[in-house]
């Protein structure tokens, strides 16, 4: 039995995540094999997005529509959530339509709400507290060229919905995470305390950092994230400031082993958080981590809606 919506990975048990990538990598072989898979269909899948979005918009757009279902995007000026209507009325009605929800929005309150309220399947897409399933993405990715458990992933940078992510997958699938940030950035205690529970229970190692070339010793992944996220643009400059010494570069990555692959989620800053030479170099997974938003978010959406498949 498997939870009802997709919100916070640490909502999930250990044996779901596994079957969900599992068959995330199935998708991507039948994909490549032009192999049709109609699971969802006569399923409507509504897509309600705050922030800007490339890959989430777009691989959850094509992932409903090549599993047979449909996507119907609603622009959030269009219904004026919690302003012209009422949360918990949308999501009533909401639910009389559509089979699920894909939220992207600032306040993670919304997504959880949108869930409570509605009887459809909510799945987060991404809020400033959590971005699931861009972690289901990278666990995928790291999988393919490594192993989850004994290889250490590395996350340099801001204490973000991203770290906050890595920490629940971490916990879950007893992974070997370090999180590096500045002193005053490190993830929200209370992100940092569930994943250690979990990881009391799946044997996970969850480590804090502040000194970047003492975190990536030993790392078979180095990961990294933009400074500032969507809604931090004034805190830019200070942020810069802040974070210098943690940037992905050369110089980095000298102090970690010699095949240490890098991710980053995307979008890229060149020159602040990654540098131009590493995100061209031979080193990086951005964009196997792009594709497999895809795939990944195909067998969510089938885990949710078909789960019988």
């Amino acid at each position: 039995m498997t939870p009802k919506d997709f919100i916070s990975i640490a909502d999930w048990p250990r044996a779901s995540i596994e079957a969900i990538l599992r068959r995330a990598a199935e998708l991507k072989a039948l994909r490549r094999e032009c192999s049709p898979v109609r699971s969802l269909e006569g399923k409507s899948v509504l897509l309600y997005f705050e922030k800007p979005s490339l890959r989430t918009y777009v691989t959850f757009g094509v992932g409903v529509s090549e599993l047979g279902g449909t996507p119907v995007y609603l622009p959030p000026g269009q219904v004026q959530m919690g302003d012209r209507e009422a949360i918990e009325d949308v999501a009533r009605n909401l639910s009389c339509w559509c089979d699920a929800l894909v939220a992207r929005t600032f306040s993670h309150r919304l997504v959880v709400e949108l869930a409570r309220h509605g009887s459809m399947s909510v799945i987060n897409g991404l809020t400033d507290d959590l971005h699931p399933c861009q972690a289901i993405a990278d666990a995928l990715t790291i999988s393919e060229v490594g192993d989850l458990e004994s290889d250490r992933l590395v996350y340099i940078g801001d204490g973000n919905n991203v770290a906050n992510s890595l920490i629940n997958l971490a916990g879950v699938l007893g992974m070997r995470l370090t999180v590096c940030t500045p002193e005053g950035f490190e993830p929200g205690s209370a992100f940092v305390e569930r994943g250690q529970a979990l990881a009391e229970l799946s044997g996970a190692e969850i480590v804090l950092e502040n000194d970047p070339h003492a975190a990536v010793k030993g790392a078979s992944f180095v990961y990294t994230d933009v400074w500032a996220s969507m809604g931090q643009e004034e805190e830019a400059e200070a942020r810069r400031r802040a974070f210098r010494g943690y940037q992905v570069d050369t110089d980095l990555l000298a102090s970690a082993p010699a095949g240490a692959r890098v991710l980053h989620c995307l979008p890229a800053h060149r020159g602040e958080e990654i540098s131009a030479e590493v995100m061209e170099s031979g080193q990086v997974l951005v964009f196997d981590q792009a594709e497999n938003r895809l795939h990944a978010q195909k067998a969510i959406l089938e885990a949710l809606l078909a789960p019988d498949t």
